[in-house]
């Protein structure tokens, strides 16, 4: 038991402090300002987007099925060999890059 006026000991006989701790400043709140006003008018894409990306991804996919479907034997392909199917891909490629910036 311990007297008044004295502090509690650790057990290995060493007084325990308590920790003084400041006390927390109170911050002022700024006042309250709402965004902007976003306007009403929203972002459209230009007119042949739409078309373009869909011409691209269509011709990519032709010219990869005119290439495996004919063997290479179509005009002007088979000078071109397996970088027809470059071609094809860069169509498709082409089509989704351009699907980014469709609004």
């Amino acid at each position: 038991m311990l007297a008044r006026g004295t502090a509690p000991r650790t057990p290995a006989g060493f007084a325990m402090q308590e920790a003084v701790v400041p006390k927390s400043r109170v911050r002022k709140r700024t006042v309250y300002t709402p965004p902007p006003p976003k306007s009403a008018r929203r972002k459209v894409s230009a007119p042949w987007v739409g078309p373009t990306i869909v011409v691209c991804l269509i011709l990519g996919l032709a010219w990869i099925v005119a290439y495996y479907i004919t063997n290479g034997s179509f005009p002007g392909m088979s000078a071109l060999g397996a970088w027809n199917l470059v071609i094809g891909f860069a169509f498709i490629i082409a089509g989704v890059t351009l699907s980014t910036r469709w609004r």
